[in-house]
Parts: C-alpha cells; sequence; structure tokens
C-alpha cells in the first residue's frame, strides 16, 4: 500500500501489463466474455486469451461489462484493505459504459472517495495512463490533483492499431460494411485510431499488413516530434514473432524515447479484433 493509502483501480481493457498489476496491487475489475450456450467469464480470471482464440472457430464471443455487484466488491475491498480513497481508470466510455457504471456505483460505497477517469482510449495506451497513476500516487501527487493531471495525459495521449481481418471488428459493430468490404476486397487494412471523444476513427488507410504497420509507425514518429520527450507502448496478439522487431523500429525511428511498455492483449479485446492485432501507443513523458 503507497502512503497516501490511494487505490489504484481499472478495468481489464486497459491491458495494464499483469507484473506492474502485481507489484503495484492495481486492482483490475474484469471485463465479461459470453458464449451463446449461456456461459459467462471473467477475463483474464476464467478464461484466458488463447483460450478464447482456440474457441474461435466455434463462435466468435461477445462481450460485457463488470456487473455493479463486481464493481461495488472491488470498491468495498479496497477500502477494507485499508484505503483511503481510490482512482478507477477505465477504457472509453464511448466503447464500454464501464466508466458510467463505476460513477454510478461510487455513490453507493460510503467512506470511499472516488476519483473516475475515462482515457478515452483502449488496450496500451489506457495502460499507460494507469501504470503513470501508480507513479503519481506513489511520488506523491495529492489526490486532490489526480483527476486534473490524469486527464490532461489521457489527452495527451494516442492509440493506433490494425489487424489482419476485419472480420471480428465488423461482427462487433466497430467499423461499417463500406470499410470492411473494400478491406475484405482490396485488401485495404485502415489504421483505427480513438479520436478526441475516444470513438473508433480510421486514421490512415494501407494496402497490405506490412504496410499497415509501416504507417502506424510513422504515425507515431509524428506524434513523437511534439514532445521532448515520450513513452511508447507496444501491443501484440503474437508476442513471439513481433514485439522485438517493433521495439528495434521504434527506437530507429524516435529517438526521444524514454520507456517501452510491453502490452499483450486481453480476452475481451481479442474478441472484437481477432487473433492478430498490432497496436502502438504513445505518451508524453
Amino acid at each position: 500500500m503507497n502512503s497516501q493509502r490511494i487505490a489504484i483501480l481499472t478495468d481489464s481493457g486497459t491491458n495494464t501489463p499483469q507484473s506492474f498489476v502485481q507489484e503495484h496491487d492495481v486492482r483490475v475489475v474484469p471485463l465479461l466474455i459470453n458464449y451463446k450456450d449461456g456461459s459467462c467469464y471473467r477475463s483474464g480470471v476464467d478464461i484466458t486469451t488463447r483460450e478464447v482464440i482456440d474457441r474461435f472457430s466455434e463462435e466468435i464471443p461477445t462481450t460485457s461489462l463488470p456487473s455493479p455487484q463486481q464493481i461495488k466488491e472491488a470498491l468495498e475491498q479496497a477500502r477494507d484493505d485499508g484505503y483511503a480513497c481510490g482512482v478507477f481508470i477505465t477504457i472509453s466510455a464511448t466503447l464500454s459504459a464501464t466508466n458510467q457504471t463505476v460513477r454510478m456505483v461510487s455513490r453507493l460505497v460510503e467512506g470511499f472517495p472516488l476519483v473516475v477517469i475515462d482515457t478515452r482510449s483502449i488496450g496500451v495506451v489506457a495502460g499507460m495512463v494507469v501504470m503513470q497513476a501508480v507513479r503519481m500516487v506513489e511520488q506523491g501527487t495529492p489526490f486532490g490533483e489526480l483527476e486534473a493531471r490524469l486527464n490532461d495525459l489521457s489527452e495527451k495521449s494516442d492509440v493506433f492499431f490494425t489487424t489482419k481481418t476485419l472480420e471480428y471488428l465488423y461482427k462487433g459493430g466497430r467499423i461499417n460494411k463500406v470499410t470492411y468490404r473494400l478491406g475484405s476486397v482490396l485488401n485495404i487494412k485502415p489504421v483505427i485510431m480513438c479520436d478526441e471523444e475516444g470513438r473508433y476513427e480510421v486514421a490512415k488507410k494501407a494496402r497490405g499488413w506490412e504496410r499497415a504497420i509501416a504507417t502506424e509507425l510513422k504515425l507515431i514518429a509524428e506524434r513523437a516530434a511534439r514532445f521532448e520527450r515520450v513513452r511508447i507502448g507496444i501491443c501484440c496478439s503474437d508476442s513471439s514473432n513481433l514485439f522485438d522487431r517493433l521495439e528495434r523500429d521504434v527506437r530507429s525511428s524516435i529517438h526521444n524515447v524514454v520507456d517501452i511498455v510491453r502490452s499483450g492483449l486481453s480476452a475481451d479485446l481479442i474478441v472484437h479484433t481477432g487473433p492478430d492485432l498490432v497496436g502502438l501507443g504513445i505518451q508524453p513523458a
């Protein structure tokens, strides 16, 4: 527990690295994965990313936000464990109702003041906001200053990602029919970002997987030029082949990098992207 007794909580969609979660006692509330037979699994607790991928040939499941009871129990547990207040950091409120639900539930938990942060992003960049929240608390940032500082950091952070197939994004309602058909017929790969409101937006289009990855790197390098120092996040659904290569590419093309965060893809996010994804995030240091 940090000296200020400020708990940091998040949902599983932020993909905060597990080693960091364990080291700093970040409380993760899992999103839910649902199958047609009525079974429901907590992402990262009852089902792994690999298990979801292995079942894709049978069924693409749906996801849902944590129940109000799950959120309430997480807040009460943090309070009962000795934390005096908390910060709950969520993925984009326009992509998930988790943020609104946390705000609603927090009013029901007595004796535990809570700040709720909408990162307006998803995946690795949202996780990088979580990591910075922990560092701010551990460095002594007062509770009353955290909301403004984390909102500012979220506004200045960006994420870009691309997938080999658009099938999962289309079936999940994340892209429209025109984009899906163009991608399928012409091998056009959109590089997707979160806009200022946290909605998915096509940042650029590229023909083919390799060009899409190169486009991501170019977009990240352009963003990096705006800041004196930056942190970069790398998210891959295939860690054995791409993490090392991407880190080399980042370091060779961006010269003001002070930290690189590697993140896998949670079981709940893989449902909407499919088994092949490369994402890059950037945050001012």
